[in-house]
């Protein structure tokens, strides 16, 4: 566990709001000059707590479709088990892969732009390692709700917390627009003048280009990757199943004032709610848990809980056909 200050979260908070604004309104937000709110950046980033600058982009809106696989072991060895790990983390198409405590043992995320395209290689992936596949289910995820980092300022109003929404309908892009979004996609601060000197073209028009990509919500936002376990948090999901799907919205607009909820996700056939937590331990979930059922104890079939002791991949970086 690493230790950070009070000022240290609040950069954090702030990066992980718009993390392309400049040092010196994040320094006016947190009472700091900019020359020591880059210090303070420099090393959050050379002791591992701020992993990377990432954009935030509606796969959907690019024709995507976000789809999730949750694997069970049979037969396998450890050197099995590393070999099939590497082989989704080298995959293209997946940009989340993670070991799982609970009912799986195994969940890759997908983006792909067709159904085809995943038969494709979801069938070859069986020609490999079906064997040593128990089971495995795959779920579709409709609409995911991406929430800040609330839990690291304490006076944050979480009852009015901006949120990120994936789940739009596809919009046209061209490869120049591609391009951009590679480049900015897992370093959100990178200059637009280095961009533009990449694509061989001006300044102006790569800064309306990003301009027109927000405005269409193709980017929804710029945040950062961080080390949550040095910070001595874990990644906790809860799976819920509802009694009655109607109350579905209620129940995501209750669960968003939790400061720890990270991401919601509406899906389609392992459950109907995937909520994601940073949080210290399995007492704590425990907690959120009860909290949830006594809100709704009408409304919720049944929930699965998981934690993610270790993740693999989380590559924001989308894999365009150019």
């Amino acid at each position: 566990m690493f230790k950070i200050d009070v000022k240290d979260k609040k950069i954090l908070y702030q990066l992980d709001l718009n993390s392309r604004q400049s040092l010196k309104t994040i320094g006016s937000k947190v009472r700091l000059n900019k020359t020591v709110v880059q210090y303070r950046i420099d090393r959050l980033v050379k002791n591992g707590i701020i992993k990377n600058f990432y954009t935030s982009i509606d796969f959907y809106k690019l024709g995507y479709i976000n789809l999730g696989i949750y694997i069970n072991y049979q037969y396998y060895t450890p050197k099995i088990e590393k070999e099939i790990i590497n082989y989704f983390v080298n995959s293209k198409h997946a940009w989340f892969t993670a070991n799982i405590q609970g009912k799986f043992d195994l969940i890759v995320l997908f983006s792909v732009s067709n159904m085809n395209q995943f038969f494709s290689f979801w069938k070859k992936t069986l020609a490999k390692y079906r064997f040593y596949f128990q089971s495995a289910f795959i779920s579709f995820f409709t609409k995911t709700y991406y929430l800040p980092l609330s839990y690291l300022v304490e006076e944050h109003n979480t009852t009015q917390r901006i949120e990120i929404v994936d789940g739009g309908t596809k919009v046209d892009v061209d490869d120049t627009d591609k391009k951009i979004l590679q480049y900015i996609s897992l370093n959100s601060r990178k200059p637009i003048i280095e961009i533009a000197k990449e694509l061989k073209t001006s300044s102006t028009t790569i800064a309306n280009r990003i301009k027109k990509l927000e405005n269409i919500k193709v980017i929804t936002g710029y945040r950062i990757n961080i080390d949550y376990l040095k910070l001595g948090f874990q990644l906790f999901n809860i799976h819920f199943n509802l009694k009655n799907y109607d109350k579905i919205h209620q129940i995501l607009s209750y669960v968003k004032r939790n400061p720890c909820l990270i991401s919601a996700s509406e899906v389609i056939d392992s459950c109907d709610l995937s909520l994601n937590y940073h949080i210290k331990d399995f007492n704590e979930l425990h907690l959120i848990i009860k909290d949830i059922y006594n809100k709704f104890p009408n409304d919720i079939k049944n929930h699965m809980t998981n934690s993610y002791p270790e993740i693999y991949k989380q590559d924001y970086n989308p894999k365009f056909d150019l």
